[in-house]
């Protein structure tokens, strides 16, 4: 089995822990600058029809996760090392996708946190930067840097909900004209669906979850409930939040007001809840932007280093990593766009591939997951979530053919 070593020694409490780590990581993760700008725009353009939008969504998120959490966790194995036991060096050509997809991301996400601190507080936006690169760091430096990981993640999920829920009451959005388009939509957009889709599992947030899992010890066929319950509610969580975010954006633009600005999601914030709002804006970003931070760096060293890999040693490998987004930050101020959209068309091309090779471990390889027989239900699912996979990944390959015409 995959229980082995210091993970044997882990207690249930510790380990209870670090699933709900592992958990809020991979939902966190999700939620950064980009999951609420697109919310917010996506709301403002089609209303209430996006709340099928939102549905479709996190019903393909759960398919996906489902299956790769299943396979990571019953195989005891990151992705990366199954690939390389598939096709010899597929794992390392994944690994190499969506570590260079992360360096470019998080140089985004810490800018993110410099704009959420420059809400919140006042300052300005590269001090926040960072600052909050170096919270981060910290928090790898930790003596007790898993558990500290895992409590931040939780903590600060948390607080984005809660203060989601008061803005989303205070904007008093038309609830029932939401409930209704949830099932009965007057608009069916296809391709925000599928953006929502490569921004929720799309790219390193796929593993974020699932390898931070494997830290915890409940990996292993005794632990299936355990595992298929964690990515699940996982998911739930991000839902949660893009539904509060929805109803926050709903009720200001139900309530006649037409958002124009560059940060139209800033602007919904202070049209709601006024001054206060504009500073909740600034917490809830900056939150999503740290955690995202935090959770794109564990899950790129994740990629580049092995089961064997010593904790201290990949801790500092990750505060290298944040470290070197922040310098490149601190001279650029923000991520090159041209950069942003190759990494975004890399994300979309790291789902397809990954996906496939987890895939194949679940209907092939029963060797690897130490004679567990797979679920044919949840494969089927899984395939057929894969196909749509596809598509994302085409739309990734038109995207980076017209980047470099």
């Amino acid at each position: 089995m995959a229980d082995t070593g210091i993970k044997l020694s882990m207690s249930s409490s510790a380990r209870r822990t670090a699933l709900m780590g592992a958990m809020f990581l991979m939902a966190t993760s999700a939620i950064g600058p980009g999951f609420i700008t697109q919310t917010t725009v996506f709301t403002a353009q089609i209303g209430a029809s996006f709340a099928f939008a939102i549905l479709a969504s996190i019903l393909i998120d759960i398919a996906v996760q489902m299956n790769v959490w299943r396979v990571i966790g019953v195989s005891g194995l990151r992705a990366q090392e199954l690939g390389n036991k598939v096709i010899p060096g597929i794992g390392w050509f994944l690994a190499g996708l969506v570590f260079l997809g992360g360096i470019v991301f998080n140089i985004g996400n810490i800018a993110g946190t410099g704009l959420g601190a420059n809400a919140m507080m006042g300052v300005d936006p590269k001090v926040g930067g960072i600052v909050s690169a170096v919270v981060a760091i910290l928090i790898f430096l930790s003596k007790k840097a898993g558990m500290a990981l895992d409590r931040i993640v939780v903590l600060l999920g948390a607080l984005m909900i809660l203060l989601m829920i008061y803005v989303a009451v205070v904007a008093a959005p038309p609830l029932g004209e939401a409930l209704k388009n949830t099932f009965l939509p007057e608009t069916v957009d296809f391709l925000i669906i599928t953006t929502l889709v490569g921004g929720t599992v799309g790219g390193y947030i796929t593993y974020a979850g699932a390898h931070r899992m494997l830290d915890s010890g409940a990996t292993g066929v005794r632990h299936v409930k355990e595992i298929t319950r964690s990515s699940v509610l996982g998911i739930m969580v991000t839902g949660l939040m893009r539904v509060l975010l929805f109803l926050a954006i709903l009720g200001v633009v139900a309530g006649g007001t037409v958002l124009t600005s560059n940060n139209m999601a800033a602007e919904a914030f202070g049209a709601a809840a006024g001054e206060i709002g504009l500073r909740m804006f600034g917490i809830v970003l900056w939150a999503a932007a740290i955690t995202s931070v935090i959770g794109a760096a564990f899950t790129s060293v994740s990629f580049i280093t092995s089961s064997r890999t010593s904790e201290r040693k990949r801790n500092l490998i990750t505060v290298a990593f944040i470290a070197g987004c922040a310098i490149v930050y601190a001279f650029l101020g923000q991520a090159p766009q041209q950069l942003l959209i190759f990494a975004g068309a890399f994300n979309g091309l790291i789902l397809p591939v990954g996906f496939a090779v987890l895939l194949w471990v679940a209907w092939r390889r029963r060797d690897l997951l130490h004679g567990y027989v797979y679920p044919k239900w949840l494969l089927i699912v899984g395939v057929l979530t894969w196909f749509l996979t596809l598509f994302l990944g085409w739309n990734s390959v038109m995207g980076l053919a017209k980047l470099w015409s």
